[in-house]
């Protein structure tokens, strides 16, 4: 599709234009570097605060933690993970949802990707930055963490290539190394206009450095559009590949209902579902409280509202299979895991998990929903519930529930669980207070593209 047909489509398309009619190169540019170089008004400060109040939250848990070692937590000699892999299969699917959206909407040119995948992005290094430390906390001397690494050894230690955590460790870095450069050079022609409309000495030094001296020449331009090209192309399927090894963490083991060949696109899907939940509640506090309505409007909310009803759709065709897959192989540990799972101990999770993941999406086959925010909000907030409900039920019924009915133990979570993750969400808002404080939240120089190619060109 050619950059006319995309301003027609954009113009003609009866849902809505995915960048409001009035914008211009100057309103845009206006606008959103306004933001970043203002003065940070009490909302911002008032929402730092209470984030600093989770990240100090998180410190103590894991000064405690590190004092007193894994104790601390609910766990016991059959239930060996609890919530400190919960929060990280948690945290690092939200995290590989968005550089897989924005990398994947890229790629199939789809104009109305452009106000949302920057914030998409961010949360992307964040929550994949949170997820990490959960292994490492979870090792129980994590002074150590270093052994994992591959390095000239004289003590002749080396990592066991057979451990799931070892993937871990390369697959999380890796992630996060092309993340961030994919997130920093598109930012670096926004870099460059805070650098020229920067008021003060210390800004304009600050973003220049930032900016790498860009010039908004063609060479530079040039440059810029095949290193985006190439970091978007490898991005989708090393996002693809890192989740199906955190999926690969349970199903090389032989623990009754992780025994599934469905976990690799399994979780690489369900990382999909709750980015794109995260994404939705993130897009409409920003839009609502930067009043970005401009440029994120009902177009976006209502593509992201389909994609969310498109992935509840395979979500629950994998919990189907979940069940079927048993009954029809006939195994008889696997089916008791099945029952057991859904009139156990752990029945409230695994059905609040149906109701959050499967039944409550299906509101977005309403176009007044896909188009209401605080609807879409509520819908939101309850996939992020039911997603990390999903990673309960998978870690701690599935170590409840092993093959001798004798080493059966139920988990019972601590105050300290509950304080890291807590904590963990905190600091996630904290980092997103930083981001949309000191840089560009949507990217000036796509928008200012998109208002050239329907013709509104100052």
């Amino acid at each position: 599709m050619n950059r006319e047909a995309d301003a027609r489509w954009m113009e003609e398309d009866d849902r809505g234009p995915v960048l409001r009619p009035d914008q211009t190169y100057a309103s845009i540019s206006h606008h959103v570097s306004d933001i970043v170089l203002r003065p940070a008004g009490a909302g911002w400060w008032w929402g730092f605060a209470l984030s600093s109040l989770g990240v100090l939250l998180f410190i103590v848990a894991v000064v405690y933690l590190l004092d007193r070692g894994v104790g601390i937590w609910g766990l016991n000699t059959t239930v060996v993970w609890g919530f400190d892999i919960i929060n990280y299969v948690w945290w690092i699917g939200i995290g590989n949802a968005g550089t897989l959206i924005s990398a994947m909407l890229y790629l199939a040119r789809q104009p109305w990707r452009t106000s949302i995948n920057r914030f998409a992005e961010a949360m992307t290094i964040f929550a994949a930055s949170i997820a990490g430390l959960f292994p490492l906390l979870h090792l129980g001397r994590p002074y150590v963490f270093y052994w994992l690494a591959p390095y000239p050894s004289t003590l002749g230690v080396w990592p066991q290539f057979r451990s799931p955590l070892v993937w871990d460790m390369f697959a999380i870095l890796t992630y996060i190394f092309v993340s961030i450069l994919f997130w920093y050079t598109g930012m670096i022609p926004d870099f460059a206009t805070l650098r020229d409309r920067a008021k003060t000495r210390g800004a304009r030094v600050a973003y220049g450095i930032l900016a790498l001296g860009w010039q908004g020449s063609a060479k530079h331009w040039q440059r810029y559009e095949t290193a985006y090209v190439i970091m978007a192309a490898l991005a989708v399927p090393l996002v693809v590949s890192v989740h199906s090894v955190v999926g690969y963490d349970f199903s090389t083991a032989v623990m009754p209902g992780w025994r599934s060949t469905i976990f690799a696109p399994f979780f690489v899907v369900g990382a999909m579902f709750s980015g794109f939940a995260m994404v939705i509640l993130i897009t409409v506090a920003l839009r609502s409280a930067f009043r970005l309505h401009a440029f994120v409007t009902e177009r976006h909310l209502d593509a992201m509202a389909k994609i969310l009803l498109a992935a509840s759709l395979l979500m629950g065709y994998s919990y189907g299979m979940e069940v079927f897959m048993p009954w029809y192989e006939g195994d008889p540990d696997d089916w008791r895991d099945v029952l057991a799972r859904m009139s156990g101990p752990y029945a409230p999770a695994y059905w609040g998990m149906i109701f959050c993941n499967v039944l409550t999406p299906q509101l977005c086959w309403s176009r007044w929903v896909r188009h209401n925010a605080p609807m879409l909000v509520l819908v939101a907030v309850l996939v992020s519930v039911g997603m990390w409900l999903e990673r309960y039920v998978i870690v701690v019924h599935g170590l409840s529930h092993g093959f001798l009915p004798a080493q059966y133990r139920l988990f019972f979570p601590t105050r300290w669980d509950w304080a890291m993750l807590l904590g963990s969400v905190g600091l996630f808002l904290w980092f997103f207070f930083l981001f949309v404080r000191f840089a560009p939240m949507v990217p000036m120089h796509e928008l200012r593209r998109l208002a050239h190619e329907l013709g509104r060109e100052r």
